[in-house]
């Protein structure tokens, strides 16, 4: 009859299992946000090399490489915070990374691994600063405001009771000049062109078609 394992051996076999559990993930992970994600897996009980598994080594650290401080300050308390999320970090030639560290404990409540994400914000520092010139319109502004959509004697009728208005005043009550000030406001702007805003114009202001055209020599 085969001895019972011990509780050692039973730990042991829990923690292999959970190591390469959190190995399937930082391998899927990785590959996922590759090439701007480095996703490690760390092994808390060799601490000395902790690095067991590597996705997108960007920070050029590879298997067999000893933890960082963060790995070592998580073995010695294990009242560490289970996660440390969108910390500032950086690769060691100055790239600035945006970093999160997840601790992996046991049945026993010992941390035994961590996965550490570190992503490379620089990549998407460059490309913000590409949108931001691309859609950049401070440098070149219109000489006029810009409207894009279709305009209708809707828009005819709306300027009219602006312009009157503004001259407190009704559209029939404007004077010979406030008119003519008017008709040619309205052929700056492109309303005059509208079809059938010529008639509408000299309906909506109480002056007869011809008044219009005559406005504009």
């Amino acid at each position: 009859m085969p001895k019972p394992a011990s509780a050692a051996s039973l730990q042991a076999a829990e923690n292999a299992h959970l190591l390469a559990e959190a190995k399937k993930i930082v391998t899927a992970i990785g590959r996922m946000f590759a090439p701007c994600c480095e996703v490690v897996l760390h092994d808390l009980l060799h601490p000395e090399h902790s690095i067991i598994h590597i996705e997108c080594p960007l920070s050029g650290r590879k298997v067999g490489d000893s933890g960082t401080e963060l790995v070592f300050a998580r073995i010695q308390d294990q009242n560490f915070p289970d996660v440390v999320q969108n910390y500032t970090n950086a690769f060691p030639d100055g790239r600035p990374v945006k970093s999160t560290s997840i601790g992996i404990r046991n049945g026993e409540g010992k941390y035994i691994a961590a996965i550490c994400l570190n992503l490379d914000i620089s990549l998407f520092s460059s490309m913000n600063r590409v949108v931001e010139q691309f859609i950049s319109t401070e440098a070149f502004q219109a000489p006029i405001r810009e409207t894009l959509r279709a305009r209708s004697l809707h828009d005819v009728r709306q300027a009219i009771e602006n312009f009157a208005a503004e001259n407190n005043t009704q559209p029939r009550a404007l004077s010979s000049n406030q008119r003519k000030e008017l008709i040619s406001l309205l052929s700056e702007v492109g309303l005059l062109q509208l079809r059938g805003a010529p008639s509408f114009v000299a309906e909506t202001i109480g002056v007869c078609r011809t008044s219009i055209y005559n406005a504009l020599k």
